[in-house]
């Protein structure tokens, strides 16, 4: 295995960013590390430690975090982007006119477009144009414990052979373990509505509504997942991998989500304000709740538990009457064919 020389730039200094960055570099990657925020590229320069977002976790020498985005993909081949879902039309936006030929981009976000709906590569296509290859990176991946070398496996998924390749020599180690894709849709469809169903089985964890309650919601929460991303051209292998089951059982039973922390505090009678300041991030499955939902009707998609999340995230229902009126649904056959 022949790992790059080239430096990359990973485009976000959150957890995540920091988590990929502190990766490669541990590998003698070089990396730049950018984020927006002129102030913390200052602190992350003279502290060479994330103290927002990853405290106790030091630089090596070979990652430079910058504040400048020009400075950050000077000299690189590769780009990361890992901002939330919010800035991604943004930062695509803004590294545009800073792309040169046989430059390539990948993205570690999950979820929708803010503007428009569209899945992630559909605004890559938009911005870009096809002009460069592309690959996603998703899967089951606490920030955190990538960045303690805890075993971690995840997914690229790329139409360029030579892109997912080169990436997978880059990231594959004995402790972060990449298997590969074509399905951009599919892998991109799970890593934005996991993060939806994991707010409804914090809710009811919240409410106690225990194991029980908690198992139904995954299994027929998988089923919306897999409905709306069979529409989309996704892949069954997909949602039944690591970028569909696999990320939703993280995101759904373990306190590190911060999607099923907001669920939680909902549950426990909190609203989506307070319980989102509590929670001091970005909760990306409230951003997308809506957009999911508005997603799966364009494509006459039936989604009860998504539709019930986002209800109660307009005050429309409360969350004991979503899990009444889930539980009242008319029954049916569990069978393949409802995909």
């Amino acid at each position: 295995m022949t790992i790059s020389t080239q430096p990359i730039a990973i485009l976000g200094a959150g957890s995540w960013g920091t988590a990929l960055a502190l990766h490669l570099s541990r590998s003698g990657q070089a990396v730049h590390l950018w984020t927006f925020d002129e102030t913390h590229g200052v602190e992350l320069q003279n502290d060479r430690v994330n103290n927002r977002y990853m405290p106790g976790q030091p630089f090596p020498e070979t990652l430079q975090p910058t504040a400048d985005l020009a400075t950050a993909i000077q000299g690189v081949n590769d780009i990361l982007i890992a901002v939330p879902s919010v800035g991604f039309r943004n930062i695509v936006t803004s590294i545009k006119p800073l792309l040169k030929p046989g430059m390539r981009v990948a993205w570690a976000t999950k979820g929708l477009d803010q503007n428009t709906g569209q899945l992630l590569h559909e605004v890559i296509a938009e911005l870009l144009q096809h002009n460069y290859a592309t690959a996603v990176l998703a899967g089951p991946s606490f920030a955190s414990e990538v960045a303690l070398k805890q075993p971690t496996a995840v997914v690229i998924a790329s139409q360029d052979k030579t892109f997912a390749e080169d990436l997978l020599n880059r990231f594959n180690t004995s402790v972060f373990r990449i298997y590969l894709s074509t399905d951009i849709p599919g892998v991109e469809i799970g890593g934005a509505v996991k993060n939806v169903l994991a707010i409804a089985t914090g809710i009811s964890d919240g409410m106690g509504f225990g194991s029980n309650a908690r198992c139904a919601l995954i299994t027929r929460g998988l089923a919306e997942m897999m409905r709306l991303g069979h529409k989309l051209g996704g892949h069954f292998e997909t949602f039944t991998g690591l970028a569909g089951l696999g990320d939703l059982i993280l995101t759904c039973t373990d306190d590190q989500s911060r999607n099923r922390r907001f669920g939680l505090a909902l549950g426990q009678g909190k609203n989506a304000a307070e319980a989102e300041k509590a929670i001091g991030q970005v909760v990306e499955g409230k951003r997308n709740a809506e957009l999911v939902l508005q997603l799966a009707k364009k494509h006459n998609v039936e989604m009860p538990i998504t539709e019930a999340v986002w209800q109660i995230l307009q005050g429309k229902t409360t969350p004991q009457q979503a899990m009444q009126n889930l539980l009242t649904r008319a029954t049916t056959f569990e069978r393949s064919s409802d995909l």
